[in-house]
């Protein structure tokens, strides 16, 4: 196929250079400068993404790795190309929480009590009346959710007090096992089969210290269907009046209460593309083929999964999970293999915010955000030390990362679902 791939910065670009190694024609537009761009010295990138539009036709394959240009995609395919990525519809769902809510309501899924606010001044207010433990998400999806501890919200009204401009919503701090439930969206209907993830946020092992964008994650094809069924394939008819063709995931807590939707996402994930990544045979291309095609009468809606899990470790330097767009390249640290991977096991070594210089990989100090590993197996365990031995094979200078990812899920909450009969 020919794909053309859309971003702010090509985070997504180790998709992009699995394409090319699975024969694809490939070119990518990033929307930021050359130099603070990722994956530079190993993606060549486009000048205008319009003026390929002619190259890529109405066989090709546009794909959009960010939510934000979901009215431009169902705009192109409206005018007849192939777009995978999302739909104006899916970046609402994500973008405001309010309405992410409303649809999940609407759908007649149990819900979180939960209070939008036009400003967290007004929240402030609020809390002031409703002391509590609640999460604190902001419209705005840059933001981190923060989840408070102190029972009378002390620790929230600090975090409200700087939270700055833009809607903000507090939503009830629920108890129970979180856990996701994602599948690829054709434009009609759910590929199978789905996934069930478990999403690793606070950046220290025992889950302490901040809420990042993801430190880890483990996942499985298999035994996702009651959960799936129960929560996010009830919402195929709205993906389906909306054209969504993409990915999407629904987070949730699961309790003796029942089911409760959090949020959505509507993207690629990072490192959710990765942890899939390992147990996906057929490549991304086959993937983006079956979305694309959603309308064709012989669309096959079932894709190859490989049995078992998979776990996802991301590896940082500082100063992750914070960002800077000052940090001097020079300040770049250079990225090390003890044993360098060739092969099936390059597979298994996912880049994002990197680049090669003079055949040095160097990882961009701006966001300290160097790469993902993952390790599969038939068990957690196999998986957990698949990925640890990957993630030991990396150095890297003041390189971190949490070497627990599934142990939640192996102390208690596997045991926990199996009882509220969600797993087997």
């Amino acid at each position: 196929m020919r794909i053309l791939a859309i971003g702010p910065r090509a985070y997504l670009g180790d998709v992009y250079l699995s394409l090319r190694c699975e024969g694809h024609e490939v070119r990518v537009f990033a929307e930021d400068p050359p130099e603070q761009r990722a994956f530079g010295g190993l993606i060549d990138c486009v000048a205008d993404w319009q003026a390929e539009l002619d190259w890529i036709g109405q066989d090709g394959v546009i794909f959009f790795e960010r939510i934000g240009r979901g009215a431009l995609q169902d705009e192109l395919r409206a005018q007849g190309f192939r777009v995978v990525g999302g739909s104006a519809f899916g970046d609402r769902l994500e973008q405001e929480r309010e309405f992410g809510q409303a649809v999940l309501r609407e759908a007649g899924l149990a819900i979180a009590k939960s209070h939008s606010f036009a400003h967290s001044a007004l929240a402030l207010e609020w809390l002031a009346q409703h002391p509590g433990r609640y999460v604190l998400k902001h419209d705005d999806t840059a933001r981190t959710t923060f989840v408070g501890d102190h029972p009378d919200g002390a620790d929230l009204a600090f975090m409200l007090r700087r939270a700055g401009e833009g809607r903000v919503l507090l939503m009830e701090r629920l108890e129970g096992v979180e856990v996701g439930v994602g599948a690829y969206f054709d434009g009609s209907r759910f590929l199978r089969p789905a996934c069930i993830d478990f999403e690793h946020k606070r950046f220290f092992p025992g889950e302490m210290g901040e809420m990042t964008g993801e430190m880890g994650t483990l996942a499985a094809y298999e035994d996702s269907e009651p959960l799936f069924a129960a929560t996010l394939d009830r919402l195929a008819p709205r993906f389906a009046q909306a054209r969504h063709v993409g990915y999407v995931n629904l987070n949730m807590i699961v309790n003796e209460r029942g089911v409760w939707p959090l949020e959505f996402t509507c993207r690629f994930g990072n490192p959710g593309f990765a942890v899939l990544a390992a147990l996906q045979p057929n490549g991304w291309g086959d993937l983006m083929a079956r979305m694309a095609s959603g309308h064709s009468t012989d669309r096959q809606t079932r894709f190859a999964t490989r049995p078992g899990w998979s776990v996802a470790i991301v590896l940082t330097v500082p100063p992750f999970p914070a960002h800077t767009e000052t940090s001097p390249t020079e300040e770049d640290p250079p990225v090390f293999f003890l044993c360098p991977p060739d092969g099936a096991e390059l597979d298994h070594y996912h880049l994002v915010d990197m680049r090669m210089e003079d055949g040095q990989l160097l990882g961009r100090r701006r966001s300290g955000h160097l790469m993902i590993v993952t390790g599969t197996g038939p068990t957690v365990q196999a998986a957990q030390e698949d990925a640890r031995a990957r993630a030991r094979n990396v150095v890297a200078p003041e390189l971190r990362w949490r070497a627990d990812i599934g142990d939640r899920f192996l102390n208690g909450e596997r045991e926990r679902l199996c009882a509220l009969g969600w797993l087997p």
